[in-house]
């Protein structure tokens, strides 16, 4: 008698284990077939499920108690010598396993304790199938090490858990979801050649859009020859190089042998994701584009109100089944070392794919060499191709050849040196210590003004002593959807000429578009003063003599600790060059800031030792490192506000409803907040908690739709989610 896997809800259809094992296993195998593991992740999923032949697991399909119906497979794995395999079957359902160590006695959670615990006779499956012992792929036979044995471990789970998810989903459905969305690449290299071919023929091009198109072209003409692999893209603020990389990238993975399948984009703020997304979308395509975040991890429990294109995305948001991925570093970076099926489900997609990483000097040096470390592996294993896009390029050179000797980035930008200098468009002046009214009395002065300052608080208190027409406060404070309202009312203004005066955190150094005539940097380290200076004189209209950056500190503001060792560096970069705006200034600058961090900062966690050398005696720790990397240290807690759109959105979440559509559109409507600053609106009877953690913001009086969320506590950390 053929044994069950699934019953449908209905309780009218039935899929066999053999059924769902080899229908997994074909999946599994096609998933992992980028990076040379197809026969492996076959194998793996043979044997991920054969514990449901015990008598156990066909009474639990009857309603009986629960089994642990995965441990037989593990076992049955490691007896073949192959641990990668274990480790995926192992934790298909509750996440990869710390590996342990041989003193592991039967009650502990590790791969070695549950191999040691007596299980049900589930023997039936060698009747049905017969799992061909495989080899691991070649590459990883000759490069043992444990990093490297941990990713591939993590790319063989994901391949293992998206196939059983899918084949699961599609016999509970009766029918194949509309997984995959989007045009071949191909398609979508045709419209960015079109768009391309605007720009290049354009017969009044600025000497700015000329110094952008030689960019372009070099781009293009690169991507179509250049083989896969590691490069950089190093390109002024304001040099067009978020369209270069995009067309780089499309014409990159076409060219390959075999043709790449996704581009993934990779930016550092949750603040301009939608804008990146967006910008993609409008010339691409809406359906051809997905942005996934942290913070978006909903599991799929209804369709809700979604159109058959909607429901699609979302499908695809589960493993980045998309041809266009926009993300953040946070949910890239942190995916790649997690253990979870919900992160981890989408690490096989990473493979074969052009990764663009956006302004890769943010990279969080806390976490730098495990980030590294990551992109290697991908690069030298998984046939992916990466590119570091930034105008102010970080020395990454002696971390890649402590971490992968041989591996070499190649600079696409033609001439950056002679770039930069084309693309000088501001003069940069220190102004020392200034008191806030002084400051105040400067930017009331100019028509037209952006003053970047370190503190979400300090943005508040300036904005406050401005004039009221034309000032705005950009900070995290505020919205998502009050902060893409500002910025288009910014642009206006700027563009008919109308006093504009911005006081901002840090969050408009990034992928904002904006072209301010004057600009302030409040002290920090080079890369965010050149960031600043980048929506200064932006399209190059203006004279850089008459383009003024200025540099200055605030009295009786101390600088945040974070921020001490980048001021210091940039003064040691500033002694060596008088161009602060050099290529070879921003590589003096990262130099010693990384030097000034010390090497053990740069894995403040201790990532890369305990995968290599274990945890206390625990080897491959895979559960634990999970637990140890979060690019954000502090948690934060979202406050929904019911303002505008969002007002009967939080009155359906008061309500008890709960769905992907509805938490997606709230996102427009929420502010993330730490600790302190949640619980002293809630002290103040400000807030309705919610049974996840979050809350309403109900005394509306706490929120502005200028300078956003009101707070009594500074904490002088950045959010960079």
């Amino acid at each position: 008698m053929k044994l069950l896997a699934h019953i449908s809800d209905d309780k009218t259809r039935t899929q066999t284990i053999e059924e769902h094992l080899t229908s997994t296993a074909a999946l599994a195998g096609n998933f992992a077939a980028a990076f040379g593991a197809q026969a492996e992740a076959a194998y793996t999923a043979l044997l991920h499920d054969i514990g449901k032949y015990s008598a156990g697991f066909q009474q639990r399909l009857q309603g009986g108690p629960p089994v642990d119906h995965s441990t037989a497979g593990a076992k049955a794995a490691i007896q073949d010598g192959n641990i990668p395999a274990a480790l995926a079957i192992a934790g298909h359902h509750s996440g990869i396993p710390d590996l342990g160590n041989p003193h592991d006695t039967a009650d502990e959670s590790t791969l070695v304790g549950r191999s040691k615990r007596r299980i049900e006779d589930c023997s039936q499956w060698k009747q049905e199938i017969s799992p061909a012992k495989a080899a691991l792929p070649p590459w990883l036979l000759r490069q043992p090490d444990n990093l490297t044995m941990a990713f591939f471990t993590r790319m063989l789970y994901s391949s293992l858990v998206d196939a059983d998810f899918i084949d699961t989903e599609t016999f509970m459905d009766g029918k194949a979801a509309p997984r995959g969305m989007g045009e071949p690449l191909s398609a979508l290299l045709e419209k960015v050649r079109a768009q391309a071919k605007r720009y290049l023929d354009s017969p009044a091009a600025s000497p700015v859009a000329q110094e952008r198109n030689k960019v372009l072209r070099a781009c293009m003409e690169q991507g179509a020859h250049a083989p896969q692999g590691l490069y950089t893209l190093t390109v002024p603020t304001g040099g067009g190089k978020t369209f270069a990389s995009l067309a780089f990238a499309l014409e990159h993975a076409v060219a390959q042998k075999p043709q790449m399948e996704r581009i993934i984009y990779v930016i550092p703020y949750t603040s301009i994701i939608d804008q990146t997304a967006q910008t993609f979308a409008d010339l691409l395509g809406e359906y051809n584009v997905l942005a996934h975040f942290s913070g978006v991890d909903y599991k799929l429990t209804e369709k809700d109100d979604l159109t058959p294109a909607q429901y699609r995305k979302l499908l695809s948001s589960e493993n980045w089944d998309a041809p266009i991925v926009v993300t953040t570093a946070v949910q890239f970076f942190e995916s790649l070392y997690a253990n979870r099926s919900s992160r981890c489900r989408k690490l096989h997609n990473i493979a074969n794919s052009v990764i663009l990483f956006d302004e890769a000097q943010t990279f969080p040096t806390d976490y730098l060499k495990p980030c590294v470390s990551a992109i290697a592996q991908l690069v030298q294993h998984y046939h992916t191709t990466a590119v570091l896009c930034t105008a102010t390029q970080p020395a990454l050179t002696p971390l890649l050849q402590e971490l992968a000797p041989g591996l070499t980035a190649k600079e696409l930008s033609p001439d950056p040196a002679h770039l930069y200098e084309v693309l000088r468009r501001v003069t940069r002046q220190d102004l020392g210590t200034l008191s806030a009214e002084a400051l105040c009395a400067q930017l009331s002065s100019a028509e037209q003004v952006l003053c970047v300052v370190n503190r979400r608080k300090t943005a508040q208190d300036l904005f406050a002593q401005l004039p009221a027409e034309g000032s705005y406060c950009l900070t995290t404070f505020l919205c998502a959807a009050d902060r893409r309202r500002q910025l288009d009312e910014i642009r206006q203004r700027l563009k008919a000429g109308l006093p504009c005066r911005v006081v901002s955190t840090s969050l408009i150094e990034a992928g904002v578009d904006v072209d301010f005539p004057l600009a302030y940097r409040e002290a920090a380290g080079l890369d965010s003063l050149l960031q600043t200076a980048g929506r200064c004189n932006r399209e190059g209209k203006r004279r850089a003599d008459e383009s003024l950056v200025y540099r200055f500190s605030l009295d009786g503001k101390n600088l945040p600790v974070m921020l001490l060792k980048n001021l210091s560096a940039l003064q040691y970069a500033a002694r060596k060059h008088t161009d602060l705006s050099s290529p070879e200034a921003t590589h003096t600058y990262f130099t010693e800031l990384l030097q000034l961090k010390g090497t053990e900062a740069l894995d403040k966690k201790g990532i890369l030792k305990a995968t290599e050398h274990g945890i206390d005696g625990c080897m491959l720790p895979f559960a634990q490192i999970a637990g140890r990397f979060h690019l954000i240290e502090a948690p934060t807690r979202t406050i929904y506000l019911p303002i505008g759109a969002g007002a009967p959105l939080c009155e359906r979440l008061q309500k008890g409803e709960v769905s992907r559509t509805l938490l997606r559109k709230l996102g427009q409507f929420s502010v993330a907040c730490y600790e302190p600053q949640f619980r002293a609106l809630d002290d103040a009877g400000a807030l309705a908690l919610l049974p996840d953690g979050s809350a309403i913001l109900m005394d509306l009086s706490n929120y502005d739709e200028k300078t956003g969320l009101a707070m009594n506590v500074e904490t002088g950390v950045g959010i960079f989610i």
